[in-house]
């Protein structure tokens, strides 16, 4: 049997080939990695290739070779986030909303979320793969909220909740540079949930009218 290694397709590659990509590999984790803190340190305006370069420890011409753009950095800053933070559901509805609002809160502030999200507002609309990675991160910093709220609204009332909810963490940090306290937390999860009731005895109310017809 050869010990020569093979690539997906059986074809048989050197073993040059196979270091070489390894060291591929690396250098764009190490890269990501660097990127991400720079990001998340300095904001997007200070991810250059030179800089980053200079914190991952590589040269500025490795950087250019694999990576020629600016948002080629970005991108693999936005990747190198990996899952969002959840609050773990206990089945009350008011107390999960509250708890992932102030995880989405807290990830602000420890991991300084406000400078990815202004990449991703930046970049995002004008950038398919940075607005890619943007989707797959909102999507799951949303998951637990759609699926909660979605129990009992769908289509557009579902996204205007969502988007209130999120908004009212996202606003304030971005808006005015405060992140909402607790008190403000509860408040806009209570608006919300008070709202969705009022619809839902609006609308049972309208179906007994009917039915008395």
């Amino acid at each position: 049997m050869s010990d020569t290694p093979s690539d997906e397709n059986g074809i048989g590659t050197e073993p040059d080939a196979v270091a070489e990509d390894a060291r591929v590999a690396r250098t764009r984790a190490d890269v990501s990695r660097a990127a991400l803190e720079v990001l998340t340190g300095e904001g997007w305006e200070a991810v250059t290739h030179a800089h980053v370069a200079r914190v991952a420890g590589y040269s500025k011409t490795t950087l250019y070779t694999h990576w020629p753009s600016r948002s080629d950095l970005l991108t693999m800053a936005l990747e190198a986030i990996g899952d969002m933070p959840h609050h773990d559901l206990v089945g009350d509805v008011r107390t999960d909303l509250i708890g992932e609002l102030r995880m989405l809160r807290d990830a602000i502030a420890t991991q300084r979320l406000d400078r990815v999200l202004m990449a991703m507002a930046q970049w995002g609309a004008t950038v398919a793969e940075i607005g890619r990675v943007r989707r797959r991160i909102v999507d799951d910093g949303e998951k637990h909220t759609r699926q909660m709220l979605g129990a009992v609204i769908q289509g557009p009332e579902l996204e205007a909740a969502v988007s209130m909810l999120s908004g009212s963490v996202i606003c304030p940090t971005l808006m005015y540079g405060t992140l909402p306290d607790d008190a403000t937390i509860e408040a806009a999860a209570d608006i919300l949930l008070r709202g969705i009731d009022l619809r839902g005895n609006e609308l049972r109310g309208n179906e007994l009218r009917g039915n008395e017809r």
